[in-house]
């Protein structure tokens, strides 16, 4: 369900700040779908995603006040909080468990890297990154799809961690002028 009121993101902020219900539907109507694709496309398991998406909009209402405006947009803080929720999951012991107790899927397609590019195609996300050069677009995918850390990249890679800081403050500046224009 659509909210039938709109609001600035400063506005928004404000009335979140000051517990207004009406304004956190607002914020789960709109912002809730581009979340959990963020999230699902680290955690593949729908059961886990969902809860890490409930999890992530209440750290959102209870950490609203720390949002300072001038450091950035909103939605930037809160893709922060949902990328570094589902992060934390993967690499938490319990989950790793969990994943070590669970059948095959049928379908092996749906395993590891497979699974990724499809949740990846599946928003579009996919083309914008096949503008990026091979090398950006690998460590985007290692960094946001799949959780690695720089340090943890750069010895996987075998390639020097300033490279990979380099490659990847390169890479995203990419991505953000191609998602502006």
């Amino acid at each position: 369900m659509i909210s039938k009121f709109t609001y600035g993101e400063a506005e928004l902020v404000t009335q979140l700040q000051h517990r207004n219900n009406q304004a956190f539907t607002y914020l789960y109507d709109n912002y809730s779908k581009a979340l959990y694709g963020v999230i699902s496309q680290i955690v593949p398991d729908r059961e886990s995603a969902d809860d890490i998406l409930q999890e992530v909009f209440i750290n959102i209402w209870r950490k609203i006040e720390t949002y300072d405006i001038s450091k950035g947009r909103l939605f930037t803080w809160m893709l922060n909080i949902a990328r570094n929720a589902a992060i934390d999951k993967i690499r938490s012991k319990s989950y790793r468990n969990e994943l070590k107790n669970q059948a095959l899927p049928d379908d092996v397609s749906m395993l590891g890297d497979q699974f990724v590019k499809s949740k990846a195609d599946e928003t579009g996300l996919k083309k914008v990154l096949g503008k990026l050069k091979k090398e950006q677009r690998e460590l985007i995918e290692l960094s946001y799809f799949q959780g690695f850390t720089q340090e943890e990249i750069s010895k996987g890679l075998n390639i020097p961690l300033g490279t990979v800081k380099t490659r990847m403050r390169s890479a995203l500046l990419q991505l953000r002028s191609m998602i502006e224009q």
